[in-house]
């Protein structure tokens, strides 16, 4: 796989040896990184077994021993779920994954480094129906150790998305009024098929379902600059959902930003409905704009999922229907962790103890 990295080394004129990496080392870093995130990928497609990370791919920068264990663990763990796609009818026949470091920091013997990753899966057309691809951006923070001799170990790797596992990341792994007085959508259920719910291309509210989904899979990637982002005040989930809403028909709401019954955003502020994704719920199913789903597999394009990830009756994530396939398999695009057309096979088969919720727009 290419690399493109950029590196910021944590050196200077004065800086001890331990606080500072040589550029062929940091290249070394950029590559190890790749080729974790790689097997990671490798592992999901449909073409016998995934390509192990080759130890002589650097002398001086390495696996640890228990990561080396950990690896082989997750990569274990995605066969098993490439097998639990297979089995919903879903699978991939190519992979593109590469790796971008953002920036490196160096002290006494420890590396930090940030990277995004980019990866692109190709549908296998296995119903016929599918899109081509589904992408992802991801954000890992990895960890290197210094050894004796120059050498370097990588002794751990995380996540830095706030949103559902990446399809490659391993498990670590009717309207009613709830008891609060807000207005509570029921779970979806996950079971496929599900019982038909036809949905007109246009509301009679005038809402524009292609316009919804052509301003996801436009910013997806790319944010809107006419937009604030929300990735480090707890995730842009809901924030993106509001936009494509918004380009679709939505109206702003007028209220004071913290009553939930508001929806708007302006230059200066925006009502906590436009980016917290419990707000939204009780926005949207008080304004009547949208009518829950008995089952996720019912979404379609415009329609919005949302997960609780540890089924605390609290929603944490908030998706866009941009696709539905011709057999009824809905995709989704989204905002933390960055990702088009994924499909809702994927996302339970990557999140299989979160509950959903599914809402016609």
């Amino acid at each position: 796989m290419a690399v493109s990295a950029v590196f910021l080394p944590a050196s200077s004129a004065s800086a001890a040896p331990s606080d500072a990496v040589d550029s062929a080392t940091a290249g070394s870093f950029a590559r190890l990184a790749d080729a974790v995130l790689t097997d990671r990928t490798a592992a999901l497609l449909d073409r016998g077994q995934a390509r192990r990370i080759a130890p002589e791919l650097d002398k001086k920068v390495r696996l640890s021993a228990s990561l080396t264990r950990s690896e082989g663990t997750a990569v274990s763990s995605l066969r098993t779920r490439k097998s639990r796609l297979a089995a919903l009818g879903e699978a991939y026949t190519a992979g593109d994954t590469k790796v971008t470091v953002e920036r490196t920091r160096v002290k006494s013997g420890r590396a930090t480094v940030d990277v995004t990753e980019s990866t692109t899966l190709t549908y296998k057309k296995l119903r016929g129906d599918e899109p081509s691809t589904t992408g992802f951006k991801a954000r890992h923070e990895l960890t290197f150790t210094a050894k004796s001799g120059g050498k370097w170990e990588l002794t751990g790797i995380r996540s830095k998305d706030e949103g559902p596992r990446a399809i490659n990341a391993p498990v670590a792994m009717a309207v009613t009024v709830g008891s609060s007085g807000l207005p509570s959508a029921p779970p979806a259920a996950t079971s496929w098929p599900a019982r038909s719910q036809p949905k007109a291309k246009s509301s009679a509210g005038g809402y524009d379902y292609a316009a919804m989904a052509a301003y996801a899979e436009k910013y997806w990637r790319n944010y809107n600059p006419a937009y604030r982002s929300f990735n480090s005040y707890g995730g842009d989930c809901t924030n993106f959902v509001s936009q494509a809403l918004k380009a679709g028909g939505w109206k702003d709401q007028p209220g004071k930003y913290d009553d939930y019954r508001a929806w708007w955003y302006d230059s200066k502020n925006q009502a906590t409905s436009w980016v917290g994704a419990n707000e939204w719920s009780w926005s949207a199913l008080n304004s009547q704009r949208v009518k829950p789903l008995s089952n996720v597999y019912q979404m379609d394009v415009g329609d919005i999922m949302q997960m609780d990830f540890d089924d605390d009756g609290s929603k944490d994530h908030t998706m866009i229907t941009t696709y539905r396939s011709r057999i009824g398999v809905p995709y989704l695009t989204y905002h933390s962790t960055n990702t088009y057309r994924k499909s809702v096979a994927s996302i339970i088969a990557s999140n299989p103890d979160a509950v959903y919720y599914a809402y016609r727009t």
